[in-house]
């Protein structure tokens, strides 16, 4: 059964579950700026890892971060973030039509991915929200940049939420796919519908023990079948998916992805000295630097309405809908992502 494809149910969902899922501000929607993107066609993605010989090392944080640090020194900073299952390749088309515009574009990956590694075997290998936020900013201290436009999809479009909800002086615009994708524990415990539950299956999965022992023997396969579901009318081949199934082997991978869903149900534990982080997270802070939110129109995997979120955005906002496009739009439409991203560049005053 293909239970993500079905376009009218999702809308369903979305509707009956968008209040419960952004608390505050949800019912007071603005008037909400919206266009529709029609990529330029591409040949589906194919082969050949673009960053091939161009990860770099650095200490930060709590990390030795992995990451891609391309384009001109003195060029405005943009931070890439992927999600899962995902790594930097996903900004591999991106990367260099920024550069040729001038743009300097840092690509990292996270906690649990490629070549970012624990300094210390004894660290907690913690997958709640806020850490991801506070390791973004540990590797721009570490690079020396003040500030940068913040760009992200899947959990990388949580992290740039966060980012610019709670260090709007060191981001000068957002670019999120999917919106306003702040959590809370609080708002993760309450039961969805059951068809929206559905869609969560993994969520569920992970919860368990068997899910944990499946998702660590079987990692590749499960990866490309959220692939698949997120992105079902995205064609990629299996040397493209192959490049990002290797940075999944990273030995936090599995503990982290894991984490990350039980602590947003509310059924683990997170670190205790990023609870002043994660209390104003629980609020539900709006963004107020300027902003773009995408979405793809075959969106796969579970997202809000984006009437839901625009309120959160008070500073300069649209909205764009990305034809012919699923999940993971940096890498589906690059083009058309990259060319947000210079938009919202332009908004900065």
């Amino acid at each position: 059964m293909k239970f993500i494809s079905m376009h009218n149910r999702r809308s369903f969902i979305q509707s009956a579950a968008k209040v419960i899922a952004l608390g505050p501000l949800a019912a007071a929607t603005p008037h909400l700026v919206s266009s529709i993107v029609t990529p330029a066609a591409s040949a589906p993605a194919t082969s050949g890892n673009a960053f091939a010989g161009k990860i770099k090392q650095i200490k930060a944080g709590e990390l030795n971060v992995g990451y891609v640090d391309e384009g001109p020194r003195d060029g405005q900073t943009v931070l890439l973030l992927h999600g899962w299952p995902y790594d930097i390749n996903s900004f591999a088309e991106v990367v260099p039509i920024l550069n040729k515009k001038g743009y300097r574009t840092v690509v990292p990956y996270l906690r649990g991915y490629g070549t970012t590694e624990f300094l210390s075997e004894q660290t907690f290998h913690n997958g709640q929200q806020s850490v991801f936020a506070v390791d973004a900013i540990a590797l721009l201290d570490a690079l020396q940049i003040d500030q940068a436009i913040v760009a992200g999809f899947d959990w990388g479009a949580r992290t740039a939420c966060i980012l610019a909800a709670l260090w709007p002086k060191r981001f000068k615009a957002l670019v999120s796919v999917s919106g306003y994708l702040v959590g809370n524990q609080i708002v993760g415990k309450q039961p969805l519908p059951p068809a929206a539950e559905l869609q969560w299956w993994y969520q569920f999965y992970f919860a368990t023990e068997r899910g944990k022992v499946g998702y660590t023997k079987n990692t590749a396969a499960f990866a490309k079948l959220i692939w698949q579901q997120a992105s079902p009318t995205w064609k990629f081949d299996d040397a493209t998916f192959g490049i990002t199934a290797a940075a999944l082997n990273n030995p936090a991978h599995v503990d982290i992805v894991v984490h990350n869903y039980r602590w947003r149900m509310g059924i683990a534990d997170g670190d205790t000295k990023y609870n002043d982080l994660e209390q104003q997270l629980a609020a539900a802070p709006a963004i107020t630097i300027p902003t773009i939110t995408i979405e793809g129109d075959n969106n796969g995997a579970p997202h809000p309405d984006a009437t839901a979120y625009a309120a959160k955005f008070t500073g300069k906002y649209s909205h764009k809908v990305f034809k012919n496009t699923g999940h993971n739009p940096p890498q589906e439409s690059p083009a058309a992502f990259a060319a947000a991203v210079i938009e919202v560049a332009g908004y900065v005053a």
